[in-house]
C-alpha cells in the first residue's frame, strides 16, 4: 500500500509532535512546519495531503491556503478550525479547501480524511477503496503472549492507555481490544471486552436449562456481587483459554463488499488483515460504517 506523505502546519510544537507520532502510527508519513512560510518551503518536498490550522501567528491558516493553492492548485487542503467557527470554515471553502474539522479533533475521522482527501486527486483517485486503505494497523493495539494471565493483559491495556491524549486540540481513543500472541511471533487470536463479558457470566447461563421451579436459580436476585467475584477470579485465567481459536482473516487487496460480506454471514465484530502473509491490520464494523458514512456524505 502507498504511504500517504502529509504536511502538519501548527504553530504549537507539541501539538505537531503528538500528533506526528500517531499518525505514524497509522502508516502515515509526517511532515512538520511551525508556520505558513515553513509549510510554503515544505511543498518542494511534495506532500499528499496538508492539515493547517486556521490560527497561527503571522501567515494565519486561511492567507497560507492562498499560497498553497497558487502553488499547487491540486494539493488537497484540509483545515482545523475552532469549534463552531462556521464562517471560518465557509472561506475555507470558498478558498479551495478540501474540507474542515473542528477542534477537538478526533485522530480516527483526521486519519479517514486524510485518506479521503488523497484519493480525491485525479491521480491517485479510484472506484473504490479497498479493505488496505480502510484498515487499522496492527502497531495501534496492545499485544501481549497468549498464554500471559487476563490480569496482566488488562495491565498491558492501561499501560498503553497512559500514553494516550484527549486535549483541546486533538482526542486520541485507544482500542480496547488486546493481540494474543503465540510463542512463534503468530496471531492466536484477539481479546476483545465482549470475551470478557462472556467470561465473566456464570457457567451454570451457558448450560442446558432445566424447567419448573429450577430455573429460579437463572433469578437476578441471586446475583448480588457475583460480577466483583467473578471478575477477580478471571484476572488469572489464561488469555488463550478465552479465545476462540477461530477468527476471520482477510487479504489487504480485498474489496469492501468481501469484508462486510465476512462480518455479517459470521457474526463477528472484526477481521484480521493479511498481506504477503503477514499480519498487518484490523478492519472492525465501524471502519466500514465510518466508508458508508463518507460515501453518502459525498454525493
Amino acid at each position: 500500500m502507498s504511504t500517504i506523505k502529509v504536511l502538519m502546519v501548527d504553530d504549537e510544537e507539541r501539538f505537531r509532535e503528538t500528533t506526528a507520532k500517531i499518525l505514524s502510527r497509522k502508516g502515515f508519513e509526517t511532515i512538520l512546519a511551525g508556520s505558513g512560510e515553513e509549510a510554503l518551503e515544505h511543498l518542494s518536498m511534495s506532500p499528499d495531503v496538508v492539515i493547517l490550522d486556521v490560527r497561527m501567528g503571522g501567515m494565519d491558516g486561511h492567507e497560507t491556503l492562498g499560497r498553497i493553492k497558487e502553488e499547487k492548485p491540486d494539493l488537497p487542503v484540509i483545515m482545523l478550525t475552532g469549534h463552531g467557527d462556521v464562517s471560518g470554515a465557509r472561506k475555507a471553502y470558498s478558498s479551495g479547501a478540501f474540507d474542515y474539522l473542528a477542534k477537538p479533533c478526533d485522530i480516527d475521522i483526521l486519519a479517514a480524511k486524510i485518506n479521503e482527501a488523497y484519493h480525491s486527486t485525479s491521480k491517485q483517485k479510484q472506484s473504490e477503496k479497498l479493505v488496505g486503505n480502510v484498515m487499522i494497523p496492527l502497531g495501534e493495539y496492545t499485544e501481549i503472549d497468549a498464554d500471559s494471565t487476563v490480569g496482566e493483559a488488562i495491565a498491558a491495556l492501561e499501560e498503553s492507555m497512559r500514553g494516550l491524549i484527549a486535549t483541546n486540540r486533538i482526542m486520541k481513543s485507544g482500542h480496547r481490544s488486546v493481540i494474543a500472541r503465540n510463542a512463534d511471533g503468530s496471531t492466536a487470536g484477539i481479546l476483545s471486552p465482549r470475551d470478557l463479558l462472556y467470561a465473566v457470566l456464570p457457567e451454570y447461563l451457558s448450560a442446558p436449562k432445566p424447567s419448573t421451579a429450577d430455573s429460579l436459580q437463572y433469578s437476578a436476585m441471586f446475583w448480588e456481587g457475583q460480577f466483583t467475584s467473578l471478575a477477580e477470579k478471571l484476572g488469572g485465567k489464561k488469555v488463550r483459554s478465552l479465545l476462540s481459536g477461530e477468527f476471520l482473516t482477510i487479504e489487504s487487496s480485498a474489496n469492501l463488499m468481501e469484508a462486510a460480506n465476512a462480518l455479517v454471514t459470521t457474526g463477528k465484530r472484526r477481521i484480521i488483515v493479511q498481506e504477503n502473509g503477514r499480519d498487518v491490520g484490523i478492519v472492525r464494523e465501524q471502519e466500514l460504517f465510518y466508508e458508508i458514512a463518507r460515501i453518502i456524505s459525498s454525493r
